[in-house]
């Protein structure tokens, strides 16, 4: 048991370290040459995710990363969250790791976009959610999408 418990140890260091080193990687160790990227507007949909909610946000935030770090911030990004995407910004509120990012990617140029009818419907005040002032509010997170989308922004949902 001894010998398990220390090699699934030593096995999650080595995946830790892989995945940091591949945060780590620049736009140009990718690959990225200038002028590749054109000037993008993105609506990224967070729906969450009902089978594991923190592995989800995990993905999407690695997802605007990303996409931030090849676009050069030669990108307009909107992410709407609405029906369980709204947890991300519960957990936020007590999760000190996940609010630091949050907060570096509106750094960056993120708008987080919060659906007010999921916001009723779940008797959830905005004052309960990390980071999200009055002007986040938008009144239906599916119609900001379709709006977002006919206003030239593309359709990302990850």
């Amino acid at each position: 048991m001894k010998r398990l418990l220390i090699a699934l140890v030593a096995l999650s260091a080595m995946v830790s370290g892989s995945l940091g080193t591949a945060l780590a990687q620049t736009a140009e160790e990718l690959g990225v040459t200038p002028g590749y990227y054109v000037h993008q507007k993105v609506v990224y949909h967070n729906t969450g995710n009902l089978a594991d909610n923190a592995k989800y946000f995990k993905t999407i935030l690695n997802n605007l990363r990303n996409h931030l770090k090849v676009t050069k911030g030669d990108v307009e990004i909107r992410v709407v969250s609405h029906f369980d995407g709204v947890i991300l910004f519960q957990m936020a509120k007590t999760d000190p790791t996940l609010a630091k990012q949050i907060d570096d990617l509106k750094a960056q140029g993120v708008k987080f976009l919060i659906c007010r009818s999921t916001l009723l419907e779940r008797k959830i005040p905005r004052e309960d959610l990390y980071g999200v002032a009055a002007e986040d509010l938008v009144p239906s997170g599916i119609a900001e999408v379709a709006r977002l989308q006919g206003l030239g922004f593309v359709y990302i949902h990850p």
